[in-house]
């Protein structure tokens, strides 16, 4: 009788006939007859699988990839495996682009309940337990600092180290604020020179504090370990680097032994340096029987004891092609070992976190991958298989927060055993802990609970960072309350404050809480060629005519032939000026730091500016790199607000592909840059550039959904909006109340004519609002125009009319003004005016003669300007403008006179010079 023994596994999904073929193929007496088809294949549908061992009489999960075995005889043969499902994902992977490294981006874990980030964009803050809630406080670099990459807590002083390779001290002042002062580390050559300038100091490149956290070793700009023992007073030592190598990065420091320091060099080879022994550096040399030789990326790794025997410790660290390998140390002896990484990937960082006391079985290190992916690595503890050079631990996919891939080569912390956060591509925060423990809800926990609630099991948290980064996350403040900066004290439920747009009665919500707000996108770009242009030729002349240049002084108007007017107030005269230029002019797309820019009817972008007294034009696209462009952002700031300026100002354009142009003029360091468009479309019009939200972009596609770009990360995303709310290709207007807060909304047209408010607040999140139409028989036509106080917003109507849209005692409401009339709009302002401020030169020599009866008071569909904070501009069907002001915030809007132009139909000359 033949004897069978076979490994039975049991699972979620039904693999019997595959196991019965097996069984056949045996020659099984009492296996039923199995009808094979050659067309039939086994589909695996899980990862969960289960091995009965006899010896514990239990069902036991597996570890996949497990083989399926069958023995006869006592000769055993591998009839099958079962692999993970991730690996049959995994060529997916093999071809998809690494992510960009985000030099800036780091984590320091200060406490379980504060952990220090610096941002993408050099920002520094800290995510902080207030007792009641996670609260973030920044803590920013001097501006003549510039920008931090990494922060130090070293013997509970806090360093940060600026791009340009300095060190910083976080300390208090005379008046208990915190303030950063620069630690003076002088090179040695110039120790004795009185004088200290910025480049006699030691330019550091990073750092590594001590596992005991008593001391800091950072590697320089010139390739030498420095060690800071003391900060107060400044103690530190220089301890070069050795020979024939140099010091590009530590990779371990004490952790190994006390006092000892492990680091990489630039070629990519491991040294270790101890001042107690003589010589103080030593090589590790790569063992020979492991074949080629590889190179260590300059970056730190991770230890952990006892893997081998009770005093063992290794030392993890990643070559540079994406592999996991290991400097051991058992029995005073040195080993290497190569564990690899999960088919199909790179592995661009290690953490190391505590170990599970209660998890008998194996260790965990959780490696970061090059497409944005996290593995938990589980190393059996003191196993056979650690004797040879070649471990196979289990690679564990955690994969990476939905709609957000975590950041390439970026370290994380662990906050608690089971709580561990991540940074993300995006800007974000990724916190992986176990399920009930974890994201913005939950504080730190007691250790006893953590224990008890240990699993394998983890989920994803994706958290928000401060406005610097894009995001939407509110800064502490130094008021009584939940939102404290030291102290959170849980707050009744309160009125709603009047200045709160959360609080407001719209007329139409779409509720989508339920919903992701924030859809990632590829880095791909699709294919949109079906798409049309032609509403550019046709919104050109209506959203991009007009322009503000000085408030209550100057603007611009291209007229339908193409030529550049200005509307200037000068020596209490208003006239008009012509700017002639070689080429007819489509549009003017932005205004920064007294020059205009415009686009012509090539796609060249032109710069108006003044040089002294002389004006010139300057061919943008002429410039290296240069582009053709459409059009631009709809607005220059908001009317009465301020305008931040930075070292990265720049300008976003549209062109005619479709693709987001981005060019710098900051400290007039012209730059171009090519942003794309999202995977799925093209852009149509930008709505609003970082108005809304520093860094931000946002911008309708031309399949009219909403989509954002963030100048930090260069990424696009989309956000959730239903497919029944169809978005006019046209650009918006934004609204935000204070600078101090993140609420705001933007303000856009539906396909259909009515308004559509697009709008955050800390308490709702991203939300939905439609506001309809005026009336019934009105429909919106054009672009929304300008917004003032807030909490104000006016459109034209198909009618002719002018219609404001108004937060009045928490309730939008709708008011009309009806379109100028020709006899009270003039009368009323030669009656209202004063040394002639507000009267024109036609007005005034020709009165109100000298129509050619071709008039129509009716305001045309082209987009409306603010004048100032208190004035609006709008066009007329014949061809002239009307000013729409008020006296005062407080005051009612009326109009107040129509300015005859140029082109106007309804005269028959106007007074007009020439711009030089």
């Amino acid at each position: 009788m033949v004897g069978l023994s076979l490994k039975v596994v049991f699972s979620v999904v039904c693999i019997i006939d595959q196991l019965l073929m097996n069984f056949a193929s045996c020659g099984c007496s009492w296996c039923p007859p199995v009808k094979r088809e050659q067309d039939r294949k086994f589909e695996q549908k899980s990862d969960k699988f289960w091995e009965f061992e006899e010896g514990s009489n239990k069902w036991v999960e597996v570890s996949l990839p497990f083989d399926l075995v069958s023995c006869i005889n006592e000769s055993c043969t591998k009839v099958g495996s079962i692999e993970s499902k991730d690996k049959h994902k995994n060529y997916r992977y093999e071809h998809e682009p690494g992510l960009p490294v985000r030099k800036r981006v780091s984590l320091t874990l200060m406490t379980e309940s504060s952990v220090w980030i610096t941002g993408q964009s050099g920002s520094i803050f800290e995510r902080f337990w207030n007792g009641v809630q996670w609260v973030i406080a920044p803590h920013e670099l001097p501006t003549s600092a510039g920008h931090a990459v990494s922060v130090f807590i070293v013997n509970q002083t806090i360093l940060s180290l600026s791009e340009a390779g300095l060190l910083y001290q976080l300390q208090l002042n005379e008046h208990t604020q915190p303030i950063w002062t620069k630690l003076e580390l002088i090179s040695e050559a110039n120790m004795d020179d009185a004088r200290k300038e910025e480049s006699q100091f030691v330019q550091i490149k990073s750092g590594l504090v001590s596992h005991d956290g008593e001391r800091l070793y950072v590697t320089t700009t010139d390739k030498t370990l420095l060690e800071v023992s003391e900060v107060q007073p400044l103690r530190w030592y220089n301890h070069g680097r050795p020979l024939g190598g140099d010091v590009s990065a530590v990779a371990d420091a004490g952790a190994i032994r006390p006092g000892v320091v492990f680091i990489i060099s630039s070629n990519g080879d491991l040294y270790e340096f101890d001042k107690k022994s003589k010589p103080s550096w030593k090589k590790h040399i790569w063992s020979e029987e492991l074949g080629e030789e590889i190179s260590l990326i300059a970056l730190p790794g991770s230890t952990l004891q006892g893997l081998v025997g009770a005093h063992s410790v290794s030392l993890f660290l990643l070559t540079k092609d994406g592999l996991l390998i290991e400097r051991g140390l058992h029995k005073r002896k040195w080993k290497w070992r190569v564990h690899g990484a999960p088919e199909g990937h790179h592995l661009s960082s290690i953490t190391a976190v505590e170990q599970n006391e209660q998890n008998e079985k194996h260790s965990s290190l959780f490696l970061t991958t090059t497409t944005g992916l996290l593995f938990e690595y589980q190393l059996p503890k003191h196993s056979a298989h650690f004797q040879g050079n070649r471990i196979d631990g289990l690679w564990v996919n955690h994969m990476h927060p939905h709609h957000a891939k975590v950041a390439r080569g970026i370290r994380g912390v662990q906050m608690q055993l089971g709580r561990m956060i991540f940074a993300l591509d995006d800007g974000r925060l990724g916190e992986l802990h176990f399920p009930g423990i974890g994201g913005e809800s939950h504080g730190p926990n007691q250790q006893s609970s953590l224990r008890r609630k240990a699993s394998n099991q983890y989920e994803w948290s994706a958290l928000e960072v401060p406005e610097t980064e894009g995001w939407n996350a509110e800064y502490c403040t130094d008021e009584r309350g939940s939102s404290n900066c030291i102290l959170g004290i849980k707050e009744m439920p309160a009125d709603d404050d009047p200045n709160d747009s959360s609080s407001t009665i719209p007329a139409k919500r779409r509720k989508a809480q339920e919903k992701q707000d924030y859809i990632s996108l590829s880095n791909h770009e699709g294919s949109s060629s079906t798409e049309s242009t032609n509403f550019l030729t046709k919104s050109m002349k209506t959203n991009f005519r007009m322009r503000a240049m000085h408030v209550d002084r100057s603007f611009f108007i291209i007229t339908e032939n193409g030529q550049t007017f200005e509307y200037l107030y000068a020596d209490h005269v208003w006239l008009w000026l012509k700017h002639e230029h070689s080429t007819e002019m489509k549009g003017t797309l932005g205004s920064y730091n007294g020059s205009l820019f415009f686009v012509d009817t090539h796609g060249s972008l032109l710069m108006r500016e003044r040089n002294g007294n002389e004006l010139s034009w300057i061919n943008c696209t002429a410039m290296r790199k240069g582009r053709q462009v459409a059009t631009g952002p709809p607005w220059d700031g908001t009317p009465g607000g301020m305008r931040r300026v930075t070292a990265e100002d720049a300008l976003f354009l549209v062109n005619k592909k479709g693709r987001l142009i981005q060019f710098t003029v900051a400290l007039r360091n012209f730059k171009w840059k090519d942003c794309g468009h999202p995977p799925d479309t093209k852009v149509a019009y930008i709505i609003d550039q970082e108005v809304l939200r520093m860094h931000i972009v946002f911008v309708i596609g031309r399949n009219g959904r909403i989509y954002q770009y963030n100048k930090l990360t260069e990424l696009w995303h989309g956000h959730y909006q239903s497919p029944h709310l169809v978005l006019s290709r046209t650009p918006g207007t934004a609204m935000r109340p204070s600078h101090t807060s993140l609420t705001g909304s933007l303000f856009m047209i539906s396909e259909n004519g009515g308004l559509v408010e697009y709008r955050w607040s800390s308490v709702d999140g991203w939300e939905w609002v439609e506001h309809g139409t005026p009336s019934k028989d009105v429909i919106l036509v054009g672009a929304p125009g300008p917004c003032f106080d807030n909490t104000q917003l006016f459109m034209i109507g198909s009618d002719g009319q002018v219609y404001r849209r108004r937060l009045d005692q928490k309730a939008w409401q709708w008011t009309g003004h009806d379109h100028p009339q020709t006899q009270n709009a003039e009368q009323g302002a030669m009656a209202s005016t004063k040394d002639d401020e507000q009267c024109s030169v036609e007005d005034k020599a020709r009165g109100t003669n000298g129509f050619n009866g071709n008039c129509n008071e009716k305001v045309a569909p082209t987009r409306p300007i603010p004048l100032s904070e208190d004035a609006v501009i709008f066009e007329l069907q014949d061809g002239r403008l009307a000013e729409l002001r008020r006296p005062n915030a407080a005051g009612e809007w009326e109009w107040v006179r129509i300015i005859r132009t140029p082109t106007s139909q309804c005269l028959r000359n106007y007074w007009t010079a020439v711009a030089s």
